[in-house]
């Protein structure tokens, strides 16, 4: 089943709602990247959290979040935009760590509870904007919650799942998350429903296993006589590097620096941190490079 979100307003336009599935695009990058059971986890909620945080947006505008906490995986940073296309990677992917009090993976233990969680935002405007708060959990949906109340004023709830198979290599069973965002006016009869519905719902990916859709989790949410489902779309793990994206990096480093891997060297490889694909330079190429850097 392809991967895609759903957008919807429920209860009148009082809430607005988003969920998606997004098994495919966590698989992929978890085989780019050969993460381990942890770092899967934490990559693939901050991917599909990321790629619900780009449906918020329109036309060109990109978004990148990067989780810093202090624990073992290091930095996380993926970029999303509007159009549900998404790449991401984990500083150290090689994390697994015993299960937590409840038999799940650890993500807390791999993210850190202490740290930054930040969203750099490409409006198309002169200046990004950036938004950052503290890590309060580290378990990256609470983290998610935390940053759209405090630095965007949004009042929101977002679920985020990953599930992973232990019996087979670890791959990506299912994976898939929600947002729910309280427009001004709200009533308190809404709040109090929809937080009732939230405290007896299922792991989101755990529904998806069994096969339920986007559509089905907004209904189990918000109640599907409240659901107006606006718009669907598909998304996908992309990255826009190119082997010209790169060369133009390149030519950066200098003559210098240029002569130095061509004389030693005799070529580059160049790796990109998003997706893990790999571009070779021979010596002539960089001496091609260099002399446009001596231009």
């Amino acid at each position: 089943m392809t991967d895609y979100l759903v957008k919807a307003l429920a209860f009148n336009g009082e809430i607005r709602a988003m969920a998606a599935r997004t098994t495919q695009t966590v698989t992929e990058a978890q085989e780019r990247h050969d993460t381990w059971r942890a770092a899967t986890a934490a990559l693939g909620r901050t991917l599909t959290g990321s790629l619900l945080l780009g449906a918020m947006h329109k036309n060109e505008e990109k978004l990148t979040v990067k989780v810093q906490g202090d624990g073992p995986l290091g930095a996380i940073v993926v970029d999303a935009d509007s159009k549900g296309n998404v790449k991401g990677y984990v500083q150290n992917p090689e994390v697994n760590l015993a299960p937590n009090a409840l038999g799940k993976i650890d993500v807390r233990g791999a993210v850190g509870t202490n740290g930054t969680f930040s969203v750099v935002k490409d409006l198309g405007l002169k200046e990004a904007i950036t938004g950052q708060v503290p890590i309060v959990s580290g378990e990256i949906a609470e983290d998610f919650t935390y940053y759209l109340a405090n630095s965007e004023q949004v009042p929101s709830a977002v679920g985020l799942s990953v599930l992973v198979d232990n019996q087979k290599d670890d791959c990506v069973k299912a994976a898939g998350g929600f947002m729910i965002q309280v427009m001004p006016g709200a009533s308190e009869e809404t709040l109090v429903e929809i937080e009732k519905r939230l405290a007896d719902i299922p792991q989101v990916s755990t529904l998806l296993d069994q096969g339920e859709t986007p559509e089905f989790i907004l209904g189990r949410l918000l109640g599907e006589e409240n659901v107006e489902i606006l718009e669907t779309t598909p998304v996908q793990f992309f990255c826009d590097c190119s082997k010209e994206r790169f060369a133009s990096a390149i030519i950066t480093l200098g003559e210098a620096e240029l002569t130095q891997m061509i004389e030693e060297d005799e070529g580059a490889e160049a790796v990109c941190h998003f997706c893990g694909e790999k571009y070779q330079y021979s010596a002539k190429e960089l001496t091609e490079l260099r002399d446009e850097a001596i231009k």
